[in-house]
């Protein structure tokens, strides 16, 4: 399909999860929005990542839950039913998406290049994406974008959903706080957690620079007692948010911190959709594939040492995107790392700050 003489008029993405994935993917979205906005796009979504981005504009979404098992694919078979798409742009390699995909009739179903077409995507798809050498995740999914007609020049942008009702709730809640940090301590995996006493001389070292310090998180019952016990080691006990947000509540707290200090876990990406730095602690991925996207230079990490530790190669003789594993290894970031980034960002955004006043400034007299 000739794309500058024939646009697209209907178009259908899959991306069911992860947080952090689906954050990337908002942006080649609305890239596709900004270069096609006649056509119509169907996103199918995971239910819990459809609640963070439910608010976007134009979209239809349709829910796929996937623990409603053979069901969530009778119901999606049924919503699509007498349906057709020019364009399906599966961006998830999964067989369970891959399955999915099935209930979509498209003339072009665009697919990852072979290379990183695990789990048999190539066979459900039609039309590859270019390959890339060591892409960011979220490069991977503008590649889908530039595919069918995005400008080879276009940079991620994000505009994310927010609602009177979250708004609201902020306004409340927040109200009183001072300027602040958020501290996410908990990621999917518990190897990549670092040890709780250090993200308690973090906030403690937060409070002497003058801020306040807020703790995020899922309500599991794991990233409930990382919370407590970091509230419990601090001088200055933290506004403990831990299982008392929904995501778009987050999404607000985050949007209006000063710095988010995290693992490798969802709300590092949910930070960089509202422009918040991020102090990224890294070790079992490569920060230069899955790190925020924007803050890249902020990520304390020991990743690279560690893989060729494990496996005796550099990053670039492994496939992109080898993990390390091993329970502990976050140790290895040392608190006396963390504390001098903590200050050179806060020192970055102060002269920043000061940069763009002063050019204020200089358009007012001008």
């Amino acid at each position: 399909m000739d794309y500058h003489h024939s646009p697209p008029k209907k178009i259908c993405i899959i991306r069911f999860s992860s947080i952090g994935d689906v954050c990337h993917a908002v942006a080649s979205v609305q890239a596709i929005q900004s270069r096609w906005p006649q056509a119509r796009i169907t996103w199918i979504i995971g239910k819990s990542e459809y609640e963070l981005v439910k608010g976007l504009a134009d979209i239809e979404f349709i829910v796929f839950d996937k623990r409603a098992g053979l069901e969530a694919y009778r119901s999606l078979k049924q919503q699509l039913l007498n349906r057709e798409f020019d364009i399906l742009l599966h961006m998830q390699v999964s067989i369970r998406a891959s399955l999915a995909s099935l209930c979509v009739k498209a003339r072009e179903r665009w697919g990852f290049d072979r290379a990183r077409a695990r789990e048999l995507q190539w066979l459900f798809t039609n039309r590859k994406i270019v390959s890339q050498k060591e892409p960011h995740v979220a490069d991977g999914f503008l590649a889908f974008a530039k595919a069918i007609g995005v400008s080879e020049s276009h940079s991620l942008q994000w505009t994310m959903p927010l609602d009177m009702k979250e708004l609201t709730w902020f306004d409340k809640r927040f109200s009183s706080l001072n300027r602040y940090i958020v501290i996410c301590p908990a990621a999917s995996e518990p190897e990549r957690n670092w040890p709780v006493e250090r993200y308690a001389a973090v906030a403690r070292h937060a409070v002497s620079k003058g801020f306040e310090v807020v703790l995020c998180g899922g309500p599991s019952e794991l990233e409930s007692e990382l919370g407590e016990k970091i509230v419990n080691l601090a001088q200055q006990k933290p506004l403990n948010l831990i299982g008392k947000t929904n995501l778009r509540q987050l999404l607000l707290v985050l949007k209006n911190a000063q710095l988010l200090v995290a693992p490798d876990t969802g709300p590092v990406h949910m930070a960089v959709t509202v422009d918040t730095p991020v102090l990224g602690l890294y070790l079992h991925s490569n920060p230069k594939r899955t790190g925020p996207y924007r803050n890249r230079e902020y990520v304390v990490s020991h990743y690279e040492s560690m893989l060729e530790t494990q496996t005796g190669k550099s990053v670039s003789e492994l496939p992109w995107g080898k993990r390390v594993k091993g329970s502990g290894l976050m140790k290895l970031i040392s608190v006396e790392q963390v504390l001098a980034m903590f200050d050179k960002v806060i020192s970055d955004l102060a002269e920043r700050k000061k940069r763009d006043s002063d050019s204020e400034q200089d358009e007012n007299i001008s």
